[in-house]
């Protein structure tokens, strides 16, 4: 019995430990959930070894640990690194959620549960692809080395730290992720471009404390109106970010990423229709794909201060604040673009306020080339499950550990999704198609033959 035949006759046992994974309440960011985190990765570590895979460990951090697993016997093919993550979001508002997002329920063909799609139900995917493998042949087409780590979701703090502690022993060829989405459950997407991120927060303050607007309007500069006023200055009318400096690495797109992204069915229509917006806005200069995907963008998160409650209170707030976040095209340094918005928000504030930026997290964007060997499997796989070939698109949101990648071990990634753009990731009612779920693992089985047979 070949692979896809065994993966194919045991559908229904990937069903339910796919289930059994997403029970598990692994929300990262909650200290009451740290045991329900390292459950996860024990659980992991079981999976994996009843999978086949030596080696399994669960490798502490400074946080949440990371698992790790290695098969090491195709000599002369290829080794990849697997990459996925284990922990979650937190499930908020969940007044919203139609069931319990910790008791997955299958509708209409969707797994909906927290994780489903980010990462939990993609993870799986490879798992069960290797435990295929394995149990029908013996062996793997390539040497694969598994890395799944527990603090994706907030920010994967520890993580850059583990890959430096442990360069050999995640030595590879590629790495393959899949945390991303395709376009449609039949037209399948191949990411090789992803955003950075720098996130800061503003604070404007005019006076030592609150004060009496009857009293002291007039008078005081009010510090909400003094961020206003600032923040108004961070873009022109047609949405250009007017920070100096901040296009400055900034890579022209080339005449032919420009015809890729063209072949993307997504534009103004789609972008009203998914979202209720009344009008589309942003650089005219630019399609809507290139401005979500592949343009560098300046965006307002949150804004507060004063009295945001019930009813009146006439007061003149001493302070306001305001959370903004980057996202950043390759070769943009994150701090240093948060730096030059610091600089440029302290040189226009006028002298009746003080402006203090602080600087919340930084993820550095990744470009990787899409002619290579591992490039074309991922290509060719994707072709033979689905049927027709990938699109190669830029993504508009980051995945860090991409560059990190990049950056410490000196590998690219090949990033093979299976969600869909509706799959509510961070957001109440989060699914997975179980249908792109068996296609996932047979695609992935498809890719690890289709690199296996790379000399």
């Amino acid at each position: 019995m070949n692979a896809i035949a065994y993966a194919h006759d045991h559908r229904q046992e990937a069903d339910d430990r796919l289930r059994d994974l997403l029970s598990i309440p692994s929300i990262s960011t909650l200290p009451e959930n740290r045991e329900s985190v390292e459950l996860a990765a024990r659980w992991l570590v079981e999976e994996l070894k009843g999978a086949g895979l030596e080696n399994v460990t669960i490798s502490p951090t400074k946080g949440h640990p990371v698992v790790y697993a290695d098969w090491l016997h195709a000599e002369g093919a290829p080794t990849v690194l697997i990459y996925a993550h284990y922990d979650v979001q937190p499930v908020d508002p969940l007044d919203e959620w139609e069931t319990s997002p910790f008791d997955p329920t299958l509708r209409h063909g969707n797994l909906y549960a927290r994780g489903a799609s980010d990462d939990k139900g993609q993870l799986m995917v490879h798992v069960r692809a290797l435990d295929a493998l394995l149990q029908s042949t013996g062996r793997l087409p390539v040497n694969v080395r598994v890395l799944f780590e527990g603090e994706e979701e907030i920010g994967s703090v520890h993580l850059d730290e583990w890959l430096e502690a442990n360069r050999e022993r995640l030595a590879a060829d590629v790495a393959l992720i899949s945390d991303s989405h395709i376009l449609s459950p039949d037209q399948p997407t191949i990411v090789y471009g992803l955003r950075g991120l720098a996130y800061i927060e503003v604070h404007v303050r005019s006076a030592k404390g609150d004060m009496h607007s009857g009293t002291y309007g007039g008078a005081i500069h009010n510090p909400i109106q003094a961020l206003c006023e600032l923040i108004s200055q961070l873009h022109d009318e047609e949405g250009h970010i007017t920070v100096p400096g901040f296009y400055d690495q900034v890579v022209p797109l080339s005449e032919a990423e420009r015809r890729e992204m063209a072949r993307v069915p997504y534009g103004e229509a789609e972008l009203l229709a998914e979202t209720g917006a009344l009008k589309a806005w942003g650089e005219p200069e630019y399609t809507v794909t290139e401005r979500v995907s592949a343009r560098p963008t300046l965006e307002l998160n949150g804004i507060w201060g004063g009295f945001t409650g019930q009813g009146a209170k006439t007061v003149l707030p001493a302070k306001a604040s305001a959370k903004i976040s980057m996202r950043l095209v390759p070769d943009q340094d994150p701090w240093q673009m948060a730096e030059r918005v610091r600089r440029y928000l302290r040189a226009i504030a006028p002298p009746t306020i003080e402006v203090d930026v602080v600087d919340l997290h930084h993820g550095y964007g990744a470009l990787v080339p899409t002619d290579t060997p591992a490039m074309q499997a991922a290509s060719d796989a994707y072709e033979e499950v689905f049927g027709n070939r990938p699109i190669f698109v830029r993504t508009g949101g980051s995945i860090p550990v991409v560059s990190s990648l990049q950056r410490l071990l000196g590998l690219d990634t090949v990033l093979m999704g299976f969600g869909l753009p509706d799959d509510n990731l961070h957001a109440p009612n989060e699914k997975f198609n179980l249908n792109l779920y068996h296609k996932g693992i047979e695609t992935a089985i498809a890719f690890y033959e289709k690199y296996g047979r790379v000399s």
